[in-house]
């Protein structure tokens, strides 16, 4: 995120928050919310939605460790306990079928 669009974000923030005790109180109003505060409040918050979705989709084409074999050594390691865990069961299966043929 750059550091303008943080501020600006927080910018929002803070005013949903302080819009927040407003909208509150409006509601226990027994003329109901003004509208105009109300779609302030809904417009800030649809705001910081669309920001926040620009800055994360921003951020996830940012890959400076595309060249890395993060995912490559974590693929092996994963294969090697799958084939340990195989080998395991193989093992079970052949203390089992020995010792039922020394039963026999």
């Amino acid at each position: 995120m750059h550091h303008c669009s943080i501020y600006k974000l927080l910018r929002r923030i803070v005013r949903v928050l302080e819009l927040t005790g407003g909208v509150m109180e409006e509601f226990s109003n027994p003329s109901g919310p003004r509208k105009e505060l109300v779609n302030e409040f809904m417009q800030l918050m649809k705001d910081i939605q669309v920001t926040l979705r620009e800055e994360i989709k921003s951020a996830c084409e940012y890959r400076p460790f595309e060249k890395c074999d993060y995912i490559a050594r974590i693929s092996n390691k994963i294969c090697y306990k799958k084939v340990e865990y195989v080998l395991e069961k193989l093992d079970g299966m052949k203390e089992t079928i020995d010792e039922y043929h020394q039963a026999t």
